[in-house]
């Protein structure tokens, strides 16, 4: 199998070695708390920060307070309280010495005469920093400004206030942490989560890529979605991963009770999360994919770091170090097929959005033409059947008859009697004009006139009849008045599987943007609208069709697409991967292995992807001339908006 030679751009090894420097893995952990214990409470998180240990944790924080309980209220005042709470700290970060774990716990610190709710950063055996709470809520249950003092306090202070007593450290407001391997993370405190201000804004643009929420947030009905709500938000609209940890069993539950919730977000999605309500300890652990985060901000030109001159805050980086080896594993879920939800309901409702959006896109396309009349090309394969829907749905919308849809079925020497008999009922069963075209006579014609002895199954016996189709396509557009609808799929652009100037071309493409595994999916749950009940068996036996090109061969379907350019599941992957996440290819290999773990062995995925590699750089002049059509999802090549790229470009991986 080419490719995966020692020379190949992609090896087997690629696929099982995790690389270095693209991924950093984080804790939420929920101790189990006695409040006011702080001897207890200290020996039950440095337990708990073992576990992370054991599990290569480069960062693990625990809930607001969590050393001596959030709900401890007036006694947090006293003397002997705040007393045992620095010697709790003392303990806790000389349990981090030699270790690569970094700490963050909730605590009370007393600086210039005033108390201050902090998360306390414990990394190399000592306290490395800190960080206050700014916004403290003084309404319905909580009563924190009887307490603590703002952040907002410090922030106008000398550094002299800033000072812990009775501990070798300053309070920060507006810290920005490091890790020896160039990992950022800075600290919110449960409500300042939910200000209209939140400082992981600042926090962000001054280089945090990891926020960590210490919290103690009450269970009431709806909260809990709501939380999630604010967290996904967050690490979505500043590129971000976001730790979220709060207060769990243990607390008073006096006047409320709390629930443990734990979970991890990242860039809008939450990416691992524990379980509310256990009457016991938990870690939720997974790994942030900095290089994806990193990736975005670079993309986004509306992710504006501080600029030099604006008034800000101190920002302040602390080394932290020695950084967490990396693991051998990957704590997160790889989805093997990121266009197709697993969800049914959710599935559906994608299916039926795509649909929808290359309608109306259709649809408008019509109208700048002034043009009331299609023209397609019906093969009896999956993409031109997503074609057809497509057209019907936007004729319907527009009040015309299907009937202004004109379907040629353009059989050649290749084409099997299965497609060939499903695309002819499919277009009279839409209601749509249909009409059966053989090409073999024309194609035979134009290798004549080359001097080619039509026989020979080379590129040009296959490019002429894609080229034949298409003159035939576009002539009765001509004639009828009509636009004709392009039916290659973003799966065949970026591998450059179209006939230049044949498929390749268009009036409008409605399926430019969807990828194959997602036409399959479409073009499936179609089959149960009402719309289109009378095709549901045909859409069903088209789905359970190979995808073949049918131009060599004896109409036997022999000619495998997937065999020739590898599976449709993997192309795709690789191409979401690339383009979305902007990843390296030895990174992409990776993923694909665990993605695909038990599907395709190293040795497959090495040379498929690959062969993707080499097929996407050298099929750019082909992207260049492509036909307007509309953007479906975040992964788009259209040369007018999303790809633009040399088509001289040479082997850059």
């Amino acid at each position: 199998m080419t490719g995966t030679g020692a020379d190949a751009p992609i090896t087997p090894t690629d696929v099982a070695t995790r690389p270095a420097g693209e991924f950093v893995r984080v804790a939420a952990a929920v101790p189990r708390v006695s409040v006011g214990e702080v001897r207890t409470n200290a020996q039950r998180i440095a337990a708990l920060y073992q576990e992370a240990v054991a599990a290569d944790v480069a960062i693990v924080t625990f809930p607001e307070l969590s050393l001596c309980g959030y709900t401890i209220a007036d006694l947090v005042q006293n003397t002997a309280m705040l007393d045992a709470v620095h010697r709790g700290l003392n303990e806790l970060a000389e349990s981090t010495a030699g270790r690569p774990t970094v700490m963050v716990v909730g605590a009370p610190l007393r600086a210039g005469g005033k108390l201050y709710n902090c998360g306390v950063v414990l990394a190399d055996g000592r306290i490395a920093g800190a960080t206050a709470k700014t916004h403290q809520p003084t309404y319905g249950e909580f009563y924190e400004r009887r307490w603590y003092a703002s952040a907002d306090d410090l922030r106008t202070a000398p550094v002299e206030a800033r000072a812990v007593e009775g501990l070798d450290v300053n309070i920060t407001p507006d810290a920005v942490f490091g890790l020896a391997d160039g990992t950022r993370f800075g600290i919110e405190i449960c409500e300042d989560l939910w200000a209209p201000d939140p400082p992981a804004v600042a926090l962000c643009r001054a280089g945090a890529e990891i926020i960590v929420n210490l919290s103690a947030s009450n269970e009431v009905l709806g909260k809990a979605a709501w939380r999630r709500t604010l967290v996904t938000a967050q690490s979505g609209r500043l590129a971000c991963a976001y730790v979220y940890v709060s207060a769990g069993v243990g607390e008073s539950s006096a006047d409320v009770v709390f629930g443990g919730d734990a979970f991890i977000a990242e860039a809008g999605t939450v990416i691992a999360e524990g379980r509310r309500f256990r009457r016991d300890h938990q870690l939720v652990v997974a790994d942030i994919d900095l290089g994806s985060l990193r990736h975005d901000r670079r993309a986004s030109t509306t992710f504006q770091p501080n600029s030099v001159d604006e008034p800000r805050p101190e920002r302040l980086v602390v080394a932290v170090t020695p950084a967490a080896p990396p693991a051998a594993d990957l704590r997160r879920v790889i989805d093997a097929h990121p266009f197709v939800p697993d969800d049914d309901d959710r599935r559906r409702e994608r299916c039926e959005e795509v649909l929808e959006v290359c309608a109306h896109g259709l649809l408008t396309a019509m109208e700048g033409a002034r043009c009331e009349r299609l023209v397609l090309g019906l093969s009896g394969g999956l993409d031109s059947t997503l074609a057809a829907l497509t057209s019907i749905r936007a004729l319907d919308l527009a009040g015309l008859e299907r009937s202004n849809l004109t379907c040629l079925v353009m059989p050649g020497a290749a084409s099997s009697e299965r497609t060939q008999s499903n695309a002819e009922h499919l277009g009279h069963a839409l209601g749509a004009t249909t009409r059966v075209v053989p090409i073999g006579a024309l194609s035979a014609d134009a290798l004549a006139a080359i001097g080619h002895d039509g026989a020979t199954e080379d590129v040009t016996y296959e490019n002429t009849q894609a080229r034949m189709r298409t003159l035939l396509l576009m002539n009765t557009a001509n004639q009828v008045g009509g636009l004709v609808v392009g039916t290659g799929d973003l799966s065949e652009l970026a591998l450059g599987w179209c006939t230049f100037n044949g498929d390749h071309m268009s009036m409008y493409n409605v399926n430019v943007g969807i990828p194959k595994t997602l036409v399959r999916h479409v073009v499936s749950t179609a089959a149960a609208w009402e719309e289109f009940a009378p095709v549901a068996a045909l859409l069903h036996d088209i789905v359970d069709t190979p995808v073949s090109p049918e131009l060599t061969g004896d109409g036997s379907l022999e000619q495998r697409t997937e065999d020739i350019i590898g599976p449709y599941e993997l192309a795709d992957f690789f191409l979401y991967r690339l383009i979305r996440h902007g990843d390296a290819p030895v990174k992409i290999a990776y993923l694909a292995g665990v993605g695909f773990a038990g599907v395709y062995d190293h040795h497959t995925i090495a040379h498929w992807l690959s062969e993707f590699l080499r097929r996407f750089t050298n099929s750019q002049f082909k992207r260049d001339a492509l036909p307007n059509g509309p953007k479906v999802g975040t992964v788009a090549l259209s040369p007018r908006g999303d790809w633009r790229m040399s088509p001289q470009t040479g082997r850059w991986y």
